[in-house]
């Protein structure tokens, strides 16, 4: 199934969802599997693999994280050969002061921002919409 391509399709229909709870970045050398089937993301890197997980559960097994992060769904079904989509929403962040970290996956594109700015995330990248 193809996703959407055009732009300005995807910018309108980009709906993006705050999804509850706090996420941390963290790196292990060999994660568990249980952490393996319990982060929302993984990225295998030289140094280690580095997993999303939720923050409770990366206190309760003591790993250690920096970063405290919202996680933002854009619920539009983007292609992942669209140009322009991270560009768009990564600026307009930027411009008011957002970082943010992007992991794309087949169906959407999903976006961490610092956990105190969620919900403004939200509202900035609705305002794309427009």
């Amino acid at each position: 199934m193809k996703g959407e391509t055009d732009l300005a399709t995807l910018l309108k229909g980009a709906s993006p969802v705050l999804n509850p709870g706090e996420y941390v970045f963290c790196t292990l050398a060999t994660p568990s599997q249980t952490l393996l089937a319990s982060a929302v993301a993984t990225i295998k890197e030289q140094e280690g693999h580095t997993l999303v997980l939720p923050k409770v559960l990366a206190e309760q097994q003591g790993l250690e994280f920096a970063y405290v992060a919202a996680w933002i769904t854009l619920t539009v079904h983007s292609d992942l050969a669209a140009v322009g989509l991270t560009a768009a929403f990564a600026s307009a962040l930027a411009r008011h002061q957002i970082s943010c970290n992007v992991m794309a996956g087949y169906y959407h594109d999903h976006i961490f921002v610092a956990h105190q700015h969620g919900a403004k995330a939200v509202a900035v990248l609705n305002r794309l919409a427009t």
